[in-house]
């Protein structure tokens, strides 16, 4: 089911919508959050990404007065065994089959990514909910979706000078250059997350058009907060941080942290976390958050507390099995640490 129920229109998303899409998504979580959860530029180049179609991925239902008042948006990139999506209604239009209609929507795009996928392979749905959504867990719960995951959000709020990073022998720190490193980056973070869970190893050509894409079109993107600690010439680990988080200047943002399996046990993870706290407080910012998967396999919750970060939010993942066979994704530490 596609259609939007009675009383309501249900349309593709057009570049000129994002303003209004993402005043909608930050009211539904101000709702469980209090706060924004992207920025329309954000957005803009997530709906942008390379293999992305916009007019077929993503949907918005309206009311008569022409407000958004629900809203579906599908990912999947290579291999296409696990499709990611956003599926939101506005409290005061639940119970009334608009879910159904933009559930539908991502199933049906769902399906098509499960086309492109390796024959043998499992394909699945994930949602998020926002700790304390009864209404979506329980929609998502009826629609056959099991609670898989559970992520935070994590935040330090800094009362002075962060702790100043100790580096292991022979470690140099780095800013990117992204015409020059750019593949060597790609690889260097296939290979520090190829043991996370939810991993699936697609193509190094596609991963470099997204990286791309992200370096042209982000307006967060700041080369000198990208930071890469370097063996030598290689890339031990990396630390890619954004100036503000979902538009709050007063708070600064890690979007990737990882260290390549060889050159974990090192200490390199905490030093280049403290070195973005440094540099992102000696820009003026007063806290500094990320996102992590609270039953990380590799220790990330750990090394968040010990340098002084705490929950500041909860997050479910839910899981839908769309064709069963074999599951090409990690769930189990391949290479623990």
């Amino acid at each position: 089911m596609e259609h939007a129920p009675v009383k309501y229109s249900s349309q593709p998303v057009a570049p000129g919508d994002l303003t209004r899409l993402t005043e909608f998504a930050n009211r539904y979580s101000h709702r469980w959050t209090g706060r924004d959860i992207i920025a329309e530029e954000s957005l803009r180049t997530m709906l942008t990404t390379p293999g992305l179609d916009l007019a077929t991925s993503a949907r918005q239902v309206l009311d008569s007065s022409g407000a958004v008042v629900a809203a579906a948006i599908v990912f999947h990139r290579d291999p296409h065994v696990t499709v990611h999506a956003w599926g939101l209604v506005d409290p005061a239009h639940q119970r009334r089959g608009i879910g159904r209609s933009i559930h539908g929507f991502i199933l049906t795009r769902a399906g098509q990514a499960a086309t492109r996928a390796p024959a043998e392979a499992r394909v699945v749905v994930h949602q998020q909910t926002f700790d304390g959504d009864a209404a979506a867990e329980t929609f998502l719960f009826q629609a056959g979706y099991e609670e898989t995951r559970h992520y935070w959000r994590m935040l330090i709020d800094f009362d002075g000078p962060p702790v100043a990073p100790q580096w292991a022998d022979g470690i140099a720190i780095d800013a990117c250059d992204p015409e020059r490193e750019l593949e060597a980056i790609v690889r260097a973070s296939r290979d520090a997350f190829q043991d996370h869970y939810g991993f699936a190893a697609g193509s190094i050509e596609a991963e470099l058009e997204r990286a791309r894409h992200r370096v042209e079109s982000d307006p967060d993107f700041d080369p000198s907060l990208w930071f890469l600690a370097k063996d030598g010439s290689g890339i031990a680990g990396l630390c890619f941080c954004s100036p503000n988080a979902a538009g709050d200047e007063t708070t600064g943002y890690v979007q990737t942290l990882a260290v390549r399996p060889a050159w974990r046990r090192r200490g390199l993870g905490r030093a280049l976390l403290l070195h973005a706290f440094a540099e992102l407080h000696r820009r003026g910012k007063h806290r500094v958050a990320l996102h992590v998967d609270a039953q990380s396999i590799t220790g990330a919750t750990r090394l968040y507390e010990s340098v002084g970060m705490h929950v500041d939010e909860l997050s479910h993942e839910h899981e839908l099995e769309i064709r069963p066979g074999i599951d090409l994704t990690v769930r189990s530490p391949r290479n623990p640490v």
